[in-house]
């Protein structure tokens, strides 16, 4: 028996909290990506996430493995911020972070899903904090640490946490940060391995390896029970058991279920039951 995985929008305006012990995730800034004049050009901005550690939080013994583990999981004590955005949203950024209660001083960890300007534009504005942009990990200072992230070893940062290699849109480099134990379950913070809640007919062109994307995206759409793209609004990930036994001859005939083409234009209108994503994982 396959699961069948649809998606549905997560409604509200940032920012969208999702409450979780022991780090609750909240979506500072949505990203966009939009069509600017003629000749192809876009107007464009990455999503920054915050993640926040339980102010009760106790010290764990210091872990086994190596100084860059262990430099990771102490970073990961304070908050934790997805992305940065561009340099044109600095002002934007800073308001955010206020209204969380966050200076950037605060901030202990900056992690980079990947090394374009409208991701990573803004962490001068956090040199106290470590650094994980994109593979490369250094304390503050310029100090990098080796740690062997790879796509069968996620590095942990905490009991729920971890950051993922999701390689794809910008190549073999990008990376996803991985939080279990949220209200809504498991949030999965992906910079462009998706693009958006359905961008099915688009992502594969602005994306440097099709084929490992492909396969990052099925791993995220496998755990995550809400994602956060690149350049859209949180969405759900809904999964269904289907059967072919269960639909008779003709549909035992078929390799997959048929797939629902689902309009662009879901976001901010009404639920809908058509799925905008239908994909067996």
């Amino acid at each position: 028996m396959s699961r069948v995985v649809r998606t549905e929008p997560l409604r509200g305006e940032p920012p969208v909290r999702l409450p979780g012990d022991p780090f609750s995730v909240v979506v500072l800034l949505r990203g966009y990506a939009e069509p600017e004049g003629v000749g192809g050009a876009v107007r464009a901005d990455g999503s920054v996430t915050l993640i926040l550690p339980r102010a009760s939080r106790h010290r764990e013994p210091p872990s086994e493995g190596g100084e860059a583990k262990t430099a990771l999981e102490d970073a990961a004590r304070g908050p934790i911020l997805v992305d940065t955005g561009g340099p044109w949203a600095r002002e934007r950024l800073l308001e955010a972070l206020a209204g969380q209660g966050v200076a950037p001083a605060d901030v202990t960890l900056v992690v980079g899903t990947h090394g374009h300007s409208d991701h990573i534009g803004n962490l001068g504005l956090f040199p106290r904090a470590a650094l994980l942009v994109s593979h490369d990990f250094c304390l503050p200072g310029g100090c990098f640490l080796p740690h062997g992230l790879g796509e069968e070893r996620p590095l942990r940062l905490g009991p729920g946490l971890e950051v993922w290699a999701t390689p794809g849109h910008g190549g073999q480099r990008d990376v996803s940060v991985v939080v279990a134990g949220t209200a809504l379950g498991t949030v999965a913070v992906v910079g462009d391995v998706f693009e958006r809640d359905g961008d099915e007919g688009f992502w594969q062109a602005l994306s440097e390896d099709p084929v490992a994307q492909e396969r990052s995206r099925r791993r995220v759409l496998g755990t995550a029970d809400v994602v956060v793209p690149g350049h859209g609004a949180p969405f759900l990930v809904v999964r269904e058991a289907w059967s072919p036994e269960a639909e008779g001859p003709e549909a035992r005939d078929q390799e997959e279920p048929p797939e629902t083409e689902t309009p662009d234009a879901r976001e901010g209108g009404p639920p809908t039951p058509s799925p905008s994503l239908g994909t067996e994982v």
